[in-house]
């Protein structure tokens, strides 16, 4: 796929002023609240007629206001899952499901099964959405979206009144979505943890302006967006796969570029391949290679950014083999160990401190894992 988005909208005094180019894959609208996410969905879906510019999906003109080209909604055969599922009370998830397939080509009318599978909703067919969890609404809702044979299907923010265990629930469904689906999907959200568990491509949106377009992990890495990323959350994506599980002491070995990483033991199959986020906060760094220490991932790398230096924080961007890691220092720290570009240090982060929420792939969280350790 190929989405092309250049429009320009005022509502009210905010004024929308967005230009970017996507390929195929899950592509993430970020920003904070107010930063235009909606809008650009809600223009693609024909739910706006911007004041000037021009959408096209793969060659398709759905928006040209200079040719005077503004193709109704219905044709453009977008799916569209909003916060909340919108499903009609009345009817069963079965006769819910079926609306949306009402919709779709003759073609696309035996997909019923395989979204049902998909989806794992085959248990509440007949039950009504009175009787449904958040979590399973919304699943409900992406399989009705799903069966009118879109050729994008757009998500604002689906998981966004959920409580967290309804948003553990659903994050898989979406990944395969992602993975086994050939729709692309444009998703709108605010949520660090979603953004990089799922995102192919971020679109990192400020006051209506695209602050920067690209590759998730080299967004996420960039220190000077951090102010827009979010530096409470801000950390480095790490693509790794599951080398070995130690039975013992209830461990999982993942290796990655940066080199090995143990976590408590993950439901995960040797040869997996994961995402794992290390937030910049839990990272330390040494100078010389530490003995005797509690942290399992002690890994050796250099220095290749460092951040602004005008406040107590600074934050440091490094090079473990090719892989990226960020670390949160005090500017007293960064002075006293002499860290400069092309420094050799070693960075430390515990195993416990590893956000295993943002874990994508085959997998879950074992019981070991749940536990809330002090040492590691």
């Amino acid at each position: 796929m190929t989405l092309v988005i250049d429009i320009k909208h005022r509502l009210g005094s905010f004024l929308l002023d967005a230009r970017f180019e996507t390929g195929s894959g899950l592509v993430t609208l970020f920003g904070r609240s107010g930063s235009g996410k909606t809008s650009i969905i809600n223009t693609i879906a024909g739910l706006i007629r911007p004041d000037k510019g021009r959408v096209t999906i793969n060659g398709t003109v759905l928006v040209d206001t200079a040719r005077g080209i503004f193709l109704p909604r219905h044709r453009r055969r977008i799916g569209y899952v909003f916060q909340e599922g919108r499903l009609f009370p009345h009817l069963t998830v079965r006769q819910n499901l079926l609306y949306g397939r009402w919709f779709a080509q003759p073609a696309a009318r035996d997909d019923l099964d395989r979204v049902v599978d998909l989806l794992g909703i085959g248990s509440m067919l007949e039950r009504r959405p009175g009787r449904l969890s958040g979590g399973e609404k919304q699943r409900v809702a992406i399989g009705r979206a799903l069966l009118a044979n879109p050729r994008l299907l757009l998500m604002d923010e689906p998981l966004a009144s959920l409580d967290e265990a309804r948003k553990a629930e659903i994050l898989p469904y979406i990944e395969r979505l992602r993975d086994q689906i050939r729709v692309p999907i444009v998703y709108v959200s605010h949520s660090i943890v979603e953004v990089t568990r799922l995102a192919s491509t971020l679109v990192l949106l400020s006051e209506g302006k695209v602050a920067a377009v690209g590759p998730t992990t080299e967004i996420m890495h960039r220190l000077d967006l951090f102010p827009l990323t979010g530096r409470a959350e801000a950390g480095a994506i790490v693509e790794a796969t599951v080398e070995r599980h130690d039975e013992r002491f209830a461990l999982t070995e993942l290796r990655s570029r940066a080199g090995l990483w143990r976590l408590p033991r993950l439901d995960a199959p040797v040869g997996a391949r994961l995402r794992l986020r290390v937030r910049a906060r839990d990272v330390m760094l040494a100078k010389s290679a530490p003995t005797d220490l509690s942290a399992l991932n002690v890994l050796p790398g250099t220095v290749a950014d460092i951040g602004a230096r005008e406040g107590p924080i600074v934050e440091v961007r490094l090079d473990c083999s090719g892989e990226a890691l960020i670390a949160r220092l005090t500017r007293y720290s960064v002075e006293r160990l002499g860290l400069v570009a092309g420094a050799p240090v070693f960075a430390l982060i515990k195993s416990v401190a590893l956000d295993r929420r943002s874990l994508s792939g085959p997998m879950r969280v074992g019981s070991s894992a749940d536990a809330e350790a002090n040492d590691t």
